[in-house]
C-alpha cells in the first residue's frame, strides 16, 4: 500500500488525464488477484468484490479519488512529484491505495461475507468534468444500497477518525467574470474607464455578501481567486477578468449568492460607466451524511482502533464531488487524521508543503473495508 501511495506520488497526473494512474492501479489489482477489473468514468476503475459466504443482492460502494492539482511541490519527501506543476497536495494518492489495500483485504475475507463490495478508483474530483457526475450518469450506484468515502485530514492527529451526520462538505459553484472599460492614457484617466479599478471594487463588496448578508451560522463562502488585466505601464486596462468560487451549505443561500453577485457586479460595473459578463457554473451538491451510515462507520473505527479514537468532528467547508453518491444513495463521508504530533508545522490540503503521516494508511484501509462488511451484515434498509 505504501509502496503504491508513493508510485502515485511521484506520478501524478490532473483530473481528467489520470490516464498512468488507470493504468497502473488497474496492474497492481490484476498482480493482486482481483478480477474484473474495469475501466469507468473516462480514467477510472471499477472492480466488485462477491462475497461467497451466502446468496446476497446487497452492494454497498467504497470510492477512492485519484487525480492531483496544478501545484508545484515543496513538501521535501523523498518520492515528491516528478512532474513539475502536479502534487498531489489533497491526498487523493493515499485515497487510491486505502481503495487498493481495502480492496485486497476484502478479497481475502470474501469467505466470511455476504453480498457484493464496489471499489470506484474515481478520476476528476478537483475539476469539471467531474468524475462524480459521471459515475452516476454511467449507472455505478443503480444497483448499489449506499456509499462510502474517505478524505485525509491534515488537522487530526494520525490514525483517528472523524464523521458525522447531516451535512458535511458545502456546495461548490465557479464564476468567471469579465469587466470592460476604456482604455485610456494611464496621464489621463479621466478619458477612459478604467476597468482595473471597477474589478477592485467588485472583489471588496462580494465579500460583504457573507459578511453582512448571511446568518453567521449559515455557511457561505465567496472567493475571488483570479485577477488579470491591464499590461502596459502608462494605459489605462480596457479590461480585467475575475475568477472564484461560491461554497453553501443550503440550497436557499446558495440561490441568495448567486443572485447577490449578480445584481452587485451589474450594479458597480453600470456605476462606473463600465460594462460586465458574468458565467456562474452549478458544481457539486453537499455531501449528506445518512446518520445510519455514520453509525456503522462510528462502529467500525471503533473496532479497529478504539472507541476513543473515533470523534464526532463537524463537517468542513470544502466541497467534494462524492456529493453525487449522496444524493444517490444513503452514504457517509469520513475523515483519517494523518497529523503527525512530532511536527510543529501542519499545512493544509492544496498547498506545496503537504504531507501525509502514512502510518494512519493502514488504519484507513482497515475501516473502509470493516464498515463495508458492517453494512453488508446489517438489514436491508427500508
Amino acid at each position: 500500500m505504501i509502496d503504491i501511495r508513493r508510485h502515485l506520488h511521484r506520478n501524478p497526473e490532473l483530473s481528467n488525464e489520470e490516464r498512468e494512474t488507470q493504468a497502473y492501479l488497474k496492474q497492481v489489482l490484476e498482480e493482486a488477484g482481483l478480477q474484473a477489473v474495469r475501466p469507468v468514468a473516462g480514467f477510472g476503475l471499477a472492480v466488485d468484490i462477491v462475497g461467497t459466504a451466502g446468496p446476497s443482492n446487497r452492494k454497498v460502494v467504497i470510492r477512492a479519488d485519484i487525480d492531483a492539482l496544478p501545484i508545484n511541490e515543496r513538501s521535501g519527501v523523498p518520492f515528491t512529484s516528478e512532474r513539475p506543476g502536479v502534487m498531489h497536495a489533497c491526498g487523493h494518492d493515499a485515497h487510491a491505495a486505502m481503495g487498493y489495500a481495502a480492496a485486497v483485504l476484502l478479497d481475502s475475507q470474501k469467505q466470511t461475507f455476504n453480498g457484493t463490495v464496489r471499489l470506484i478508483f474515481q478520476p476528476a474530483e478537483e475539476a469539471e468534468p467531474l468524475g462524480g457526475r459521471r459515475v452516476i450518469a454511467e449507472g455505478l450506484l443503480d444497483d448499489v444500497d449506499a456509499a462510502i468515502g474517505i478524505h485525509v485530514d491534515p488537522y487530526i492527529s494520525a490514525g483517528r477518525i472523524a464523521v458525522g451526520a447531516g451535512p458535511y462538505t458545502l456546495a461548490c459553484d465557479t464564476f468567471d467574470v469579465v469587466v470592460t472599460g476604456n482604455s485610456a492614457h494611464a496621464a489621463k484617466p479621466s478619458d477612459g474607464v478604467d476597468a482595473i479599478a471597477v474589478a477592485c471594487s467588485t472583489v471588496t463588496e462580494l465579500q460583504k455578501i457573507v459578511s453582512r448578508e448571511i446568518d453567521p451560522y449559515d455557511p457561505l463562502v465567496v472567493s475571488v481567486t483570479g485577477i488579470e488585466g491591464g499590461g502596459a505601464y502608462n494605459v489605462i486596462a480596457p479590461e480585467v477578468r475575475l475568477k472564484g468560487t461560491i461554497r453553501s451549505g443550503h440550497e436557499e443561500t446558495r440561490q441568495k449568492a448567486w443572485r447577490r453577485l449578480r445584481q452587485i457586479l451589474e450594479s458597480l460595473a453600470a456605476a462606473h460607466g463600465a460594462s460586465v459578463d458574468i458565467n456562474l457554473r452549478r458544481g457539486e451538491p453537499p455531501v449528506v451524511n445518512a446518520p445510519e451510515m455514520v453509525d456503522i462507520i462510528q462502529r467500525a473505527g471503533a473496532d479497529v482502533v478504539g472507541r476513543d479514537h473515533v470523534i464526532n468532528a463537524p463537517g468542513w467547508t470544502a466541497a467534494d464531488d462524492f456529493a453525487f453518491y449522496s444524493e444517490k444513495r444513503p452514504s457517509v463521508y469520513f475523515r483519517l487524521g494523518i497529523r503527525n504530533e512530532a511536527i510543529d508545522a501542519v499545512y493544509p490540503l492544496h498547498h506545496p508543503q503537504f504531507r501525509v503521516d502514512e502510518s494512519a494508511l493502514p488504519i484507513g484501509a482497515a475501516v473502509l473495508a470493516r464498515a463495508a462488511t458492517t453494512f453488508l451484515a446489517e438489514p436491508t434498509m427500508a
